[in-house]
């Protein structure tokens, strides 16, 4: 796992063809906004995260993050155990995001 600043993560995600955004946040967290293009996957529901984590498929580069790193940091851990390799965590969170984000829509 890399830990990247705001400006690292924008400028290798801009660059990534082979690129998953995952958001670990909660329901109500990613309804304050999301950036564009990532997958929600509470880590906070560990069945559904690990699910879905195992149907993954781990030659793709996975930059994931949460409110504040440490879940996101987490996670790549979890991510790591089960094989995956290409990992970035969003230093600081998305409380400290200052790229582009948008409002989820209500499903």
């Amino acid at each position: 796992m890399e830990n990247l600043s705001n400006a690292a993560w924008i400028e290798k995600t801009a660059q990534d063809t082979n690129k998953v955004i995952l958001d670990v946040r909660t329901d109500e967290e990613v309804a304050e906004g999301i950036i564009p293009g990532a997958i929600q996957l509470d880590i906070f529901k560990p069945q559904e995260f690990m699910d879905a984590i195992q149907a993954m498929d781990q030659d793709k580069n996975y930059y994931v993050y949460c409110r504040a790193g440490s879940r996101s940091a987490q996670a790549c851990q979890i991510m790591e155990q089960s094989g995956f390799s290409n990992l970035f965590n969003l230093a600081g969170g998305y409380s400290n995001w200052d790229g582009d984000s948008v409002i989820p829509e209500e499903n």
